[in-house]
């Protein structure tokens, strides 16, 4: 059960489906006031680690090192809570700056018996709605290597507004024409397309 003072990534992932394209999506964000996070799309490369204690494929939960340029980013992510949105627990702590840093980190994982599983890599392009009924949205236009192009829409809220923040993310998806939701992570799509 979420404690009120959870903070919840409340989120909403779409593939990009045949003959769409991104050019319509960023024209109808534009439409309602997005403005555009940065001029070119940004590289993340996403470690993603197993515990030694239990199994976050059958726990749903999310361990990852994050790197953005020479930023670094720890991101745990909890179990889905909901059947509709991947609305999860997230915490995220910044680390050192650096490829140095990184490594050390990924070598204190392994050594903490922390077992790699998967490295996805994208480019993202961020768009942010700055008020929508209350809520920051965030919306990522991401084309993931091996699995194609994504739309996510992210507010991040207390456990006290979760509803009200799903309300908005379902009403801003099918005003953007959104459908089609995925709810499996990147890291779940891209083990899935490599289990073969």
């Amino acid at each position: 059960m979420a404690k009120d003072d959870d903070r919840l990534e409340v989120e909403m992932k779409f593939p990009l489906g045949e003959g769409a394209d991104w050019a319509t999506l960023t024209k109808s964000l534009r439409q309602r006031g997005a403005q555009r996070a940065q001029v070119q799309p940004r590289r993340e490369e996403d470690h993603y680690f197993n515990a030694p204690d239990r199994d976050f494929a059958r726990t749903g939960e999310a361990l990852r090192l994050r790197r953005i340029g020479s930023a670094n980013f720890m991101t745990y992510k909890g179990p889905k809570r909901d059947p509709q949105t991947k609305t999860r627990t997230e915490i995220e702590v910044s680390l050192a700056k650096g490829k140095e840093a990184a490594e050390d980190f990924l070598r204190l994982l392994r050594s903490l018996g922390y077992k790699d599983v998967a490295v996805v890599r994208k480019e993202r392009q961020i768009y942010r709605l700055a008020d929508r009924d209350g809520f920051a949205v965030e919306v990522c236009l991401d084309e993931v290597a091996g699995l194609g192009k994504f739309t996510e829409l992210e507010i991040i809220a207390p456990a006290s507004k979760l509803e009200a923040a799903r309300s908005v993310l379902m009403r801003l998806a099918a005003d953007l024409g959104l459908a089609n939701s995925e709810r499996r992570s990147y890291l779940e799509l891209f083990l899935a397309s490599h289990s073969t």
